[in-house]
């Protein structure tokens, strides 16, 4: 299909000249993906109200105790510093943005009475203002009433830089005004695509402005609320002891009639993937358990035993490797890993090359996830219309050698390689997680033959995701010379997905280390397309400019791409989880419910 006929399609789509479901068909059968689609159809003003995610119980409450297993627990409860998943699905639990994202893609209104179109004059021709009109009838857990005065406070509270939330890139450039008590419009500087960005998904969370106002800017850690959340959402505030356990109970003004099913929710941290899975599928004594990176071989035979069900959600998770762009060991004006700095080796080119071709992606799938992770070049794999089809691997070490060899790096009598005072010896860290133990472990044997000596690091999973400001082994500090680990894509637009490679937002000590580029890496072509991409309003060419930062990050290999991840969870067999790969597991929580017995 050629970009002409592709716009005629959409144009025809907005005139009701063609189904929307007949579009969804046609593209679909292309190799676009049902969800891309959906997403094509929203940036051009075309949204629809998803179908009803399905609800059996006809009251509120007499679920009893839904047990999670979130085996990273928590460490705190403030959505907007939540730079982990495991902050993210905690505070999902509490606060609400004014839509989600179901399983296709499909924006699911939540705080907003309606979602906005070209239609219901929600959305501007020009791309450069989205108006929501909110629910009514929502109250704070506190009793407060919400009302668009939160809205706006919210997306100050976010866009303030000495804030340091990790969605400040959403917000900062951004102006979202009061209409009237249950109506916000939000103005973009430039044309934008992707207008449901802000007040949407994990980047949207609504906070009360009552309980937030007195610590906007500098003194936003001090805030008791960040531990004890106050939010509009399904379940209320108990208890939470970071790391370890969180408890709430129903919300009984929940403004969603008959929800939520259970009367409690118990989130249970730490452990590791193994015990949890064996805590759902095994022995049944949980519910629901997260992020399950265990062995797919170990998952089947847990599953065969009839007490759970895995659940594979398709989405665009990427396990990767890091290569520090900055030096890690010396100081510049008081802080490690400086973005003035460069890192010793890794800034020569041939060193990054030499390593990409010592990953054996495919031997990681092959052995190690099966069918929950699938090797690839690319750091961006889904939606399908958003994957490069100009990144390839191989495994060579041979051709490792060769690059190293002729750029100069001799080996010494040690084995290792070396150039000038440098030698090839490097820090590899991730979390103790048993198949990113034996990817290191692969890792490593391969380096080893070519002559490179990694130190293998393992931390704990509650410490290297903790975000804790005093820790030196957080992945946001990234104090080592490699790291590896999954970050997460919960939008079906790319578009915050691809900010976290642009220069605006380095993680850095001047920012707590809460912004996104944690790698550090930098390029002005990449910050020149994204700047294109945030502003383009034709579908096609946007897509074409993603692909492009893709292959910008990708080939200059410091980011090296290991295996692309569907989300991976188990369920009790009596569950009915309502999971998306767009947003977080716990987006749609008050539908969830166990199915009665017998």
């Amino acid at each position: 299909m050629t970009e002409r006929e592709l716009r005629a399609l959409i144009e025809k789509v907005r005139e009701g000249r063609l189904e929307r479901r007949r579009f969804i068909q046609r593209v679909v059968g292309l190799g676009l993906t049902a969800p891309m689609a959906n997403m094509l159809l929203m940036s051009q003003g075309i949204a629809q109200t998803p179908a009803p995610l399905a609800y059996k119980p006809t009251k509120r409450g007499g679920g009893g105790t839904l047990k999670l297993l979130w085996w990273q627990g928590a460490v705190h409860l403030n959505p907007h510093f939540a730079g982990g998943t495991k902050e993210q699905d905690a505070t999902r639990i509490f606060y609400e943005p004014l839509a989600g994202y179901d399983a296709e893609g499909n924006l699911f209104p939540q705080l907003a009475a309606e979602i906005p179109t070209r239609q219901n004059g929600g959305l501007s021709a020009d791309g450069r203002s989205v108006t929501w009109k909110l629910k009514r009838g929502v109250k704070w857990h506190d009793g407060k009433d919400f009302t668009a005065d939160d809205v706006v406070f919210t997306a100050k509270y976010a866009g303030e830089p000495a804030t340091a939330t990790v969605t400040v890139a959403t917000y900062k450039d951004i102006k979202v005004e009061k209409v009237d008590s249950h109506t916000v419009r939000v103005t973009f500087p430039k044309p934008t695509p992707f207008w449901a960005q802000a007040l949407c998904g994990t980047q949207g969370m609504i906070l009360p402005q009552h309980l937030f106002a007195e610590y906007i800017g500098a003194k936003s850690r001090e805030n008791p609320v960040n531990q004890k959340p106050v939010g509009t959402g399904p379940y209320k505030f108990v208890d939470f002891k970071p790391g370890d356990m969180l408890r709430a109970e129903a919300n009984t003004g929940y403004h969603v009639a008959n929800m939520p099913h259970f009367d409690a929710v118990e989130v249970k941290g730490g452990g590791d993937a193994i015990s949890a899975a064996r805590a759902v599928l095994q022995t049944g004594e949980y519910d629901y358990a997260w992020n399950l990176q265990v062995e797919d071989e170990i998952l089947k035979r847990l599953e065969a035993g009839g007490k759970g069900k895995v659940a594979i959600t398709p989405g665009a998770n990427i396990e990767f490797i890091m290569l520090q762009y900055c030096d890690p060991w010396n100081e510049v004006e008081g802080e490690r890993a400086h973005a003035k700095s460069r890192h010793p080796a890794f800034q020569d080119k041939a060193v990054r090359d030499a390593m990409a071709v010592l990953v054996d992606r495919k031997g990681v799938q092959d052995f190690i996830y099966g069918r929950t992770g699938v090797a690839t070049a690319n750091f961006l794999n889904n939606p399908s219309r958003f994957r490069s089809p100009n990144m390839k691997f191989e495994f060579n070490v041979d051709k490792a050698n060769q690059i190293l060899e002729a750029a100069g790096w001799k080996k010494g009598s040690d084995g290792i390689r070396a150039k000038g005072n440098t030698k090839l010896k490097f820090v590899y860290q991730t979390s103790v997680n048993q198949p990113r133990q034996k990817t290191q472990a692969i890792v490593k044997d391969a380096c080893a033959k070519a002559g490179i000596d990694l130190e293998l690091k393992s931390v704990t999973a509650a410490v290297f995701f903790g975000g804790d400001f005093a820790n030196p082994d957080t992945y946001q500090k990234f104090w080592c010379d490699m790291q590896m680990y999954t970050t997460t894509m919960t939008q079906p637009d790319p578009e915050v997905f691809m900010n976290q490679y642009t220069s605006d937002e380095l993680a850095q000590k001047a920012n707590k280390w809460a912004s996104r580029n944690i790698s550090r890496w930098r390029s002005d072509e990449y910050d020149k397309v994204f700047a294109q991409v945030q502003s383009e309003l034709d579908p096609v060419k946007r897509a074409a400019m993603i692909i492009k930062l893709n292959d910008l990050v990708c080939s200059d290999n410091y980011i090296i791409p290991v295996v692309f991840r569907p989300r991976v969870s188990a369920a009790g067999t009596r569950m009915v989880a309502h999971l998306s790969g767009w947003d977080n597991d716990t987006w749609a929580l008050s539908h969830w419910y166990k199915e009665a017995t017998g």
